[in-house]
């Protein structure tokens, strides 16, 4: 068993999770204005993300930019992983390959606490990735802990590149945002991601 067999039902139900859903959690997140270079890659790369129409493609040229540049605009408070193995508690089904995980450890080498976000791409539906991601930050939420890291809240977000749906984990409670987040609106999905990791600072 690994992060990709969990529906959002087993997970609940493996993790005792308590989701919380409604509509506009992030909404009041600020804006973050895409760079130049952002828009002007984006803009080449989406016809042949949409064409090719898989999960690596949607990855590494629509997903994979956006995080870049989110890194480059935070002047690299986060470190990027990409498709790396993020085994923690095999067991618990805590184990396999990450789409991306953000953290906010200066190491780059290897993926080390305090984990802050994860981020799991679908080819088509968000849905069906809703477990998957949410068992990936109880790993993290147990990652952090045995590394005496104090982080509060976890974020997730379940995107094919052009649509986004965002989570968050405190405690046993989850929160998913109903709402969903378009490409076109690419300012609105960098200032979701940046509060975030703002909202990390602050505590």
């Amino acid at each position: 068993m690994s992060y990709s067999d969990f529906t959002l039902t087993k997970a609940k139900q493996e993790f005792g999770l308590t989701t919380l859903e409604k509509r506009d959690i992030f909404a009041d997140s600020p804006e973050l204005a895409t760079s130049t270079l952002l828009a002007e890659i984006l803009n080449y790369n989406l016809p042949i993300a949409l064409a090719s129409n898989s999960e690596k493609a949607r990855s590494e040229l629509i997903i994979a930019p956006i995080l870049v540049d989110l890194r480059r605009q935070l002047n690299e408070q986060i470190n990027l992983f990409s498709g790396v193995d993020f085994t923690v508690d095999k067991d618990k089904g805590l184990n396999g390959v990450c789409d991306f995980i953000i953290t906010q450890s200066p190491e780059i080498l290897i993926v080390t606490a305090p984990v802050i976000t994860i981020i799991e791409a679908k080819k088509e539906n968000i849905n069906a990735g809703l477990g998957q991601c949410a068992a990936a930050m109880v790993a993290s939420q147990i990652f952090n802990q045995r590394s005496a890291t104090e982080i509060k809240t976890i974020y997730g977000a379940v995107t094919t590149g052009s649509i986004w749906q965002f989570l968050k984990l405190d405690g046993q409670t989850l929160s998913i945002d109903l709402s969903e987040y378009y490409l076109k609106d690419v300012d609105k999905i960098l200032g979701i991601l940046a509060s975030g990791i703002s909202h990390q600072n602050e505590v």
